[in-house]
């Protein structure tokens, strides 16, 4: 490389040879180099990012067992509908039958007990579970059809209740 005129003592820059040229760090318009732009900006964000952490353990209402609360989905992963707690006794269905209303698309959850050995049934859905005496028995129904449909024992013929689904 040559060295190109300049004045005694002054500091001096190599000149590239003829036909090459030097490789010099990218600028912008601020005269900054590009890596050292990157660098600040990535710092930035990093301590943004710090600055965002989640306060929540910190505020009235939002602690820990909120946070991770299970998502309102059922195990089908349609939204959680009512849970329906029914108990038959001697022949009588507590609380009386009556209408559960329900938007399609969600999961109705039905736990019923019976003193008796007895089958309960969802018409429209075909779905049965065996009742056994004084244990409950749950049955998860996804309503993904509108209607009016009756939840009812086979065997004592009771009807349970009806799931109005809209």
């Amino acid at each position: 490389m040559r060295r190109s005129p300049s004045a005694e003592g002054a500091r001096t820059r190599p000149e590239p040879a003829p036909g090459l040229s030097v490789a010099r760090p990218a600028r912008h318009r601020g005269g900054r180099p590009v890596a050292r732009r990157a660098v600040t900006v990535l710092g930035a964000c990093l301590l943004l990012a710090a600055c965002n952490v989640s306060t929540g353990h910190h505020n009235p209402g939002t602690d820990h067992s909120v946070a991770t609360a299970p998502p309102p989905y059922d195990t089908y992963g349609a939204p959680k509908g009512p849970t329906v707690e029914i108990t038959v006794t001697g022949g009588r269905v507590t609380p009386p039958p009556g209408r559960v209303e329900v938007t399609r698309g969600q999961a109705v959850r039905l736990v019923v007990t019976s003193d008796v050995a007895d089958e309960i049934h969802v018409h429209g859905f075909d779905l049965t579970r065996r009742l056994e005496p004084g244990r409950p028995v749950t049955l998860d129904v996804v309503a993904d059809r509108t209607g009016l449909f009756e939840v009812e024992t086979h065997e004592s013929g009771l009807v349970l209740t009806q799931l109005v689904i809209r």
